[in-house]
């Protein structure tokens, strides 16, 4: 036999209501005795019937567990505020860094040639400038790695005339 859904909405019929949360509240209650045991959680369930009627489940002194959930509870609203604070923060982070992203790609996009039109001198003998620079970086990058290879070069050069300095000196050695 399948379940069919039940709609969420008040139990009109007072008999059929009361056996629905009875039947109910033992599934609740079954369901926190089983949480607690299979993962060792803390549990606390506390439920009031209709007429009033207390029913409750405990996995440890139920006394202890409202006392630590006041506390808990009591805790929780002064972290808000700090919380508050830390988000301000970091949308006005995220805001400066987006600006900062914006103002970059302007500047890459002038470097590249992009947009010149609505510079001003000032602006394009500074991107002159700046491109200068680069131009002036990058010859130097590329002179420094000849003049390393070149010096590479060179020593393997002196090694070889080392050996075979080394291996004329032996002959002549050992002719003598």
């Amino acid at each position: 036999m399948v379940r069919g859904k039940i709609e969420m909405k008040k139990i009109e019929n007072v008999t059929s209501r009361q056996v629905t949360f009875s039947k109910r509240r033992n599934g609740l209650l079954k369901k926190a005795f089983e949480l607690s045991v299979l993962c060792d959680a803390e549990v606390a369930v506390i439920v009031f019937s209709q007429k009033g009627r207390l029913y409750e489940f405990s996995s440890s002194d139920m006394q202890k567990t409202i006392e630590r959930y006041s506390k808990h509870r009591k805790e929780v609203p002064t972290r808000m505020p700090e919380m508050k604070e830390y988000m301000q923060h970091m949308r006005l982070e995220t805001e400066n860094m987006a600006k900062k992203i914006e103002s970059l790609e302007v500047s890459r996009r002038k470097l590249l040639g992009h947009g010149l039109d609505s510079c001003s001198i000032e602006e394009l003998q500074e991107i002159d400038s700046q491109l200068g620079q680069s131009l002036r970086k990058i010859r130097a990058r590329k002179v420094c790695k000849h003049y390393v290879k070149s010096s590479f070069i060179l020593l393997l050069l002196s090694q070889a005339c080392i050996t075979n300095l080394v291996f004329i000196r032996n002959c002549f050695l050992l002719r003598s």
